[in-house]
C-alpha cells in the first residue's frame, strides 16, 4: 500500500509552491517599501508646512528680545499674514497652555487651553508633537502638530499649535496604481505558474514512467530489449545510460543460458533417442537369434516363421523411423512462409479435421488478420487440440473451447479443457523436450508449439488445476 501523494503530484506542487513563493515575495516587498516611502514623503511634506509657519514666527520675534507677554502686541496683525501666507491657522498658548492669540476670532477657537500632558511632552522634548485625530465636521483626518516657539535667546516663550487638515491618499496614489498593476501581473504569473508546474511534472513524470515500464518488460524469455534513447544531459540521462548497460548484460546472459540450455536439451535428446532406437533393437536380436537357432529348413511351417520373424522386424523398424521422423521434426522446423490470413477461418478450417461436437470456438472479433505461415498455425492447434482431447476425464464427456481475441496489435489463442488436469509435480516440465506424461510419444509435441511460438516472438502459458482441467493461453503479435 502506498501512501502519499504521487512523484508527478509532489512535484507539481514543489514547482507550484516555488513560484507562488517567488510571486508573493516579489509582490509585497516593493509594496511595503512603496507604502514605507509614501508614509515618510507624507511626513516631511508636513514637516516642511509646519517648519515655514516657524520660520515666519522666529522672524516675527527676532526684532527685539520678546517675553510671552509681548506676543500680542507683537504678533497681534503680524499672525493673520503669516496664516494667510501658509494657509494653516495658528493658534498661540503660553507655557502653561493657557489661550493667547490667533488668526481666528477668539470665540471660534474650540480648544482654549492645552491639556497638561501635552505641554508637559512639548516642553521636555522641545521639538514637535503630533497627534492624529478625525474632524467630523469637516469629514478629514487632522493632525494637531504642537510646537515649542523661542526668543532670541532661544528661550521658551509660547506654545504653538497648528491643525493640519493633511491628506495623505495623495502619496499613495502610486501606491495604488502598483497594487493594480502588480495584481493583473501576479495573476498572469500564478496562471503560468501553474501551466509551467503542470509540464514539468508531466515530463519527469512521463520520462519516470517511460523508463519503468521498459525496466518492468525485461524478461529472459523478451527476444528483444530495446535501449532508452534518452539525450537530455540531465540526472535521468545517467539511469538511461544503466539502463542500457544492464539489457546488454541480459543480453549476453541470455545467450550464454540459451547455449547452455540448447547443449543440455540435446544431450538429454540424444539420450531419449538412443533409448528409444535400443528399445526395438533388442527384441530384433532376440528373434534372429531364435530364428536362427530355431531355423529347420524341413519345417513344414518355415515359411509362416519366417513371415512372422519379417512382421517383426518390419514393426520394429517402423518404430525406429517414428524415433527418427519425431526426432528430424523437432530439430528441424520448415521454413516459415508468411502470409496474412484470416485467423478466424483458418483456425476453423483446422478444427473441422476433429470432427468431434465437443469442440467449440469463439473470437471477439469476426475477421482478426495476423501475418503467419499457415503451416506452422495448423500444427500448433493440432497439438494443443490433440493434447486437449488425449486428456479427457472418465467422469464427464470432454469439452474443448478455443478462444481467439485481438486486443490492439496483439493477438491471444487460449484452448481451454475440462479434462483431468496436470499434476503439480509435472506442471514446470510439460514444455521440455522428449517428457510426457502418456504412456505413448515422444514428449516433443509441446516442445514444438513453444518453439514455434517464440520464433514468432509470441509466448505460451499454461493454467491448470488437477480433476478440473488446463488452459494453454498463445501470445502473438499481429505483425502487421
Amino acid at each position: 500500500m502506498y501512501k502519499g501523494y504521487s512523484l508527478r503530484n509532489r512535484v507539481f506542487f514543489g514547482f507550484l509552491l516555488v513560484c507562488l513563493l517567488s510571486v508573493v515575495a516579489s509582490s509585497l516587498v516593493p509594496y511595503f517599501i512603496l507604502r514605507k516611502n509614501s508614509v515618510k514623503n507624507s511626513r516631511i511634506d508636513m514637516q516642511e508646512k509646519t517648519g515655514a509657519v516657524m520660520r515666519y514666527l522666529d522672524y516675527a520675534v527676532s526684532r527685539t528680545r520678546v517675553q510671552t507677554g509681548d506676543l500680542k502686541e507683537v504678533l497681534e496683525n503680524k499672525i493673520f499674514e503669516i496664516a494667510d501666507i501658509n494657509q494653516h491657522d495658528i493658534i498661540l498658548y503660553n507655557l502653561k497652555g493657557d489661550y493667547l492669540l490667533s488668526n481666528k476670532e477668539e470665540n471660534l477657537v474650540g480648544q482654549r487651553k492645552i491639556p497638561i500632558n501635552i505641554v508637559n511632552r512639548v516642553l521636555s522634548s522641545k521639538s514637535r508633537y503630533d497627534i492624529k485625530g478625525y474632524d467630523a465636521a469637516k469629514d478629514a483626518v487632522l493632525t494637531s502638530s504642537y510646537l515649542l516657539l523661542k526668543n532670541n535667546d532661544l528661550e521658551p516663550i509660547a506654545i504653538v499649535y497648528i491643525p493640519l487638515y493633511h491628506d495623505e491618499s495623495a502619496y499613495f496614489d502610486l501606491l495604488d496604481i502598483y497594487v493594480k498593476y502588480i495584481a493583473i501581473v501576479d495573476i498572469f504569473l500564478i496562471l503560468f505558474s501553474i501551466w509551467f508546474s503542470w509540464v514539468m511534472s508531466n515530463s519527469l513524470a512521463k520520462n519516470i514512467t517511460k523508463f519503468s515500464d521498459m525496466i518492468t518488460r525485461i524478461t529472459l524469455f523478451e527476444n528483444e530489449m530495446r535501449p532508452i534513447r534518452y539525450y537530455k544531459n540531465d540526472e535521468l540521462n545517467a539511469l538511461a545510460r544503466a539502463y542500457n548497460r544492464m539489457i546488454l548484460q541480459i543480453q549476453d546472459q541470455k545467450e550464454r543460458l540459451r547455449f547452455i540450455a540448447s547443449e543440455e536439451a540435446w544431450r538429454e535428446m540424444a539420450k531419449q533417442v538412443a533409448h528409444e532406437v535400443k528399445n526395438p533393437l533388442t527384441p530384433m536380436k532376440l528373434t534372429i537369434q531364435n530364428f536362427e537357432r530355431k531355423f529347420d529348413p524341413a519345417d513344414p511351417n518355415i515359411r509362416e516363421k519366417v513371415k512372422q520373424m519379417s512382421k517383426t522386424m518390419v514393426d520394429q523398424i517402423d518404430v525406429i523411423a517414428t524415433v527418427a521422423s519425431a526426432f528430424s521434426e523437432f530439430a528441424k522446423l520448415p521454413e516459415k512462409n508468411n502470409e496474412i490470413i484470416n485467423l478466424n477461418n483458418e483456425v476453423e478450417d483446422i478444427l473441422r479435421i476433429f470432427n468431434d461436437e465437443g469442440i467449440f470456438m469463439h473470437a471477439n472479433k469476426s475477421s482478426i488478420m495476423i501475418n503467419m505461415d499457415k503451416v506452422y498455425l495448423s500444427r500448433i492447434i493440432t497439438n494443443l487440440v490433440t493434447n486437449a482431447r488425449q486428456a479427457e476425464s472418465d467422469e464427464r464427456k470432454l469439452m474443448v473451447n478455443v478462444d481467439i481475441e485481438q486486443h490492439q496489435r496483439r493477438v491471444i489463442i487460449s484452448i481451454q479443457d475440462n479434462g483431468i488436469g496436470i499434476p503439480e509435480n509435472i506442471y514446470e516440465r510439460i514444455f521440455e523436450p522428449n517428457f510426457t506424461s502418456k504412456n505413448s510419444g515422444m514428449g516433443l509435441g509441446l516442445s514444438m508449439v513453444r518453439k514455434m511460438v517464440e520464433d514468432y516472438k509470441g509466448e505460451i502459458t499454461v493454467k491448470s488445476e488437477v480433476g478440473k482441467g488446463s488452459t494453454f493461453t498463445i501470445t502473438l503479435p499481429t505483425n502487421l
